[in-house]
């Protein structure tokens, strides 16, 4: 079952994609640039390992609307709070949201089969870390990367942005 998000947006909608941040576990709190440049976004979406609530009170401080799903990672009040799959439509683009599991050789496979009867036309996911925004048999896979991994070759968050019959995505290295 997917849920219909209604913004009052003709010029179409703008997203900003996050995943991984393990707050406080590797950063004590969401980079202040990605902070910064979500204050121009609509909605914001967490692809789950956020750690614990406060990282979401703090894309809640600059963002109304955010989605979230829980990770493998994340506290119990997390689980409790959030599902671990979302699915829901924005301007006719049906959206899949997971942070997926297993193995990172795994992930697209899993990811795959989570959502293959969905008919979603973008799957955001996050766990491997692993910036990635590719086109898949006609479905967008988009994979921010961690924000915070201090092993990770970059650190990156995402922005996608949505008109009605068009999809903009991508990867922001800081």
């Amino acid at each position: 079952m997917s849920r219909m998000m209604d913004f009052d947006n003709s010029k179409g909608i703008k997203i900003g994609v996050i995943s991984d941040t393990h707050i406080p576990d590797r950063c004590a709190h969401i980079p202040a640039v990605i902070l910064g440049a979500f204050k121009n976004v609509d909605l914001i979406i967490h692809a789950g390992d956020s750690v614990n609530l406060a990282a979401i009170e703090e894309l809640n401080s600059v963002c109304p609307k955010v989605i979230v799903v829980a990770g493998n990672m994340d506290q119990e009040a997390v689980r409790k709070k959030f599902p671990a799959k979302q699915v829901f439509e924005i301007l006719s683009h049906r959206i899949g949201l997971m942070h997926g599991c297993g193995a990172p050789a795994n992930l697209l496979e899993v990811l795959k089969d989570a959502f293959k009867t969905d008919g979603c036309k973008i799957i955001i996911f996050g766990h491997s870390h692993k910036p990635m925004n590719e086109y898949i048999e006609g479905v967008l896979f988009f994979n921010p990367g961690s924000a915070t991994d201090p092993g990770s070759e970059c650190n990156s968050y995402g922005v996608i942005e949505l008109k009605k019959n068009k999809i903009e995505a991508k990867i922001i290295k800081i």
